[in-house]
């Protein structure tokens, strides 16, 4: 028990000074601009506390678990010298991280509802739930491709700003073409996907991979494949929203 208190220490403190700004910010709005009274006081103190030990916990687990086997398979991966096997890991890893992915399906699930009660859909359950699956999978599947470009990128030493500026350009042309009910919901789903479970492994693969090839710096090669996974959800949402 003292052993797991010294390891979450310091975790827990970062997570207070984190949380401070916000917690000072509700505050002064609260009782200084609105002056009400904080509803549920008792309530508010102890998820608070709950977040804090959550997000100690999170913290930690990513640097004890999911940074370190990022890393490792990748440099199994790069050791191995089989690029097909390498693309196929990267592709499932963004494939699987995004598909469960829970701001993803936070957002498809109110997508599906909007669609429906906005008359793009059927408005029952059967459609929602079909129109929110198909949605999930089109980023995942997206978020799997950018991937694999990002590791070929690193692979082949390309610069990332150059394959930035062309996804751009496409999604840029693709709003033109889609219909307006997806452009927002492509946007977002562009960002969803940089969230807790995709990005740990994700960056973790990018800097695993460009320290074990000669020649490529993690710090400038390594990073760079959260980029692509914002990038192509919005044209493929896009295209989703077109062929529906």
């Amino acid at each position: 028990m003292k052993k797991l208190f010294i390891l979450l220490a310091r975790p827990l403190f970062d997570s207070v000074r984190d949380l401070a700004p916000i917690i000072a910010v509700i505050a002064f709005f609260q009782l200084v601009i609105l002056r009400q009274p904080i509803p549920d006081l008792g309530g508010l103190l102890v998820g608070t506390a709950l977040v804090v030990l959550g997000l100690a916990l999170f913290i930690h687990g990513l640097k004890m678990g999911l940074f370190p086997i990022g890393e490792t398979m990748a440099h199994d991966f790069a050791r191995k010298g089989s690029v097909f096997w390498l693309m196929a890991f990267a592709f499932a890893l963004g494939f699987g991280t995004t598909v469960a992915e829970p701001a993803l399906i936070a957002v498809a699930d109110e997508a599906a509802v909007v669609a429906a009660k906005g008359g793009m859909i059927v408005d029952s359950d059967e459609a929602m739930r079909s129109y929110a699956d198909g949605l999930r999978l089109t980023v995942a599947l997206s978020v799997g491709l950018a991937i694999v470009i990002g590791v070929l990128r690193i692979i082949k030493g390309w610069p990332v700003q150059n394959l930035i500026v062309v996804g751009y350009v496409g999604v840029v042309i693709m709003t033109f073409f889609a219909p307006p009910e997806i452009i927002g919901i492509a946007y977002d789903s562009g960002g969803v996907t940089t969230s807790t479970i995709t990005v740990p492994l994700v960056t973790a693969l990018g800097v695993g991979l460009a320290s074990s090839i000669q020649g490529r710096n993690p710090l400038t090669d390594g990073f760079g494949l959260i980029a692509f996974a914002s990038l192509t959800p919005m044209i493929f949402v896009m295209g989703y929203g077109m062929i529906l």
